[in-house]
C-alpha cells in the first residue's frame, strides 16, 4: 500500500470512527457532516472525497458493522457441528455482538439503518453476497441433510434471526425487561423447534 493509500484509509476510519460517535451521542438528528468533520478533525472536502455524502458515510459505516456481524455469525456456524449447534452458536454469537459493540447495534438496528435498508435493500444485500452466500450454503446443506425442515432459505432465515433481532432491538431501545445472558439461553431451543425438520 502506498503512502497516499494509507493516508487515505486513516482518513476514511477516522471519519467512520467519527460518525459512529456522533450517532450514538446524538442520535440520527445529530449526524450531519459539521458534526462529524468536527468531531474527526478531517476537512469537509475529505468527508466528500472519500463517501460523497453523508448518505454515503452513514451507508459505508453501516456496511463496515454489518460485515463484522455477518463475520461472526458465519464464524460461529462454521465452528458449530450439527444444525442445532448452530442455531445455539448463531442466537449466542448474535447476541454478543449486541453487548459488546453496543454502538455499532444501536445503529445497525436504528430507523435509519431501516429505512436505509428498505430504500436499498437489494443493493446492501448484494454488498454483503459474500457473507450471505456462506450463512446461505450452511442452512441449504442442513435442509438437504435433513436436519432442518425444507423450507425455503429466507423463510428459514427469517425464522433464526427475527426473534433474536427482536431482542436485540428491545434491549437497545432502553428497554430493560430482557437479560441477554437468560435470551441466549432461552432462545435456542424455541428457535430449534421452528426449524427442525
Amino acid at each position: 500500500m502506498s503512502p497516499k493509500q494509507h493516508r487515505g484509509e486513516v482518513t476514511s476510519d477516522l471519519l467512520l470512527d467519527a460518525a459512529l460517535r456522533v450517532f450514538v451521542a446524538s442520535g440520527e438528528q445529530g449526524l450531519t457532516v459539521s458534526a462529524v468533520v468536527e468531531a474527526s478533525g478531517v476537512s469537509l472536502g475529505s468527508l466528500y472525497h472519500h463517501f460523497g455524502s453523508i448518505d454515503g458515510l452513514i451507508a459505508a459505516l453501516s456496511h463496515r458493522w454489518l460485515d463484522r456481524l455477518l463475520g461472526e455469525l458465519a464464524k460461529a456456524l462454521g465452528d458449530s457441528g450439527t444444525a442445532e449447534e448452530g442455531i445455539a452458536a448463531v442466537v449466542e454469537a448474535y447476541l454478543a455482538f449486541v453487548r459488546e459493540h453496543s454502538g455499532p447495534a444501536l445503529l445497525l438496528h436504528s430507523p435509519l439503518s431501516d429505512r436505509k435498508g428498505m430504500a436499498r435493500g437489494r443493493e446492501l444485500r448484494d454488498a454483503q453476497e459474500a457473507r450471505v452466500s456462506e450463512l446461505g450454503g450452511w442452512i441449504q446443506l442442513r435442509v438437504d441433510s435433513g436436519e432442518l425442515a425444507p423450507l425455503p432459505l429466507p423463510l428459514i432465515e427469517s425464522l433464526v434471526l427475527g426473534p433474536v433481532v427482536a431482542v436485540a432491538r428491545r434491549t437497545l431501545s432502553g428497554i430493560d425487561d430482557i437479560d441477554l445472558d437468560e435470551a441466549a439461553r432461552l432462545l435456542p431451543e424455541q428457535i430449534w423447534r421452528s426449524v427442525r425438520a
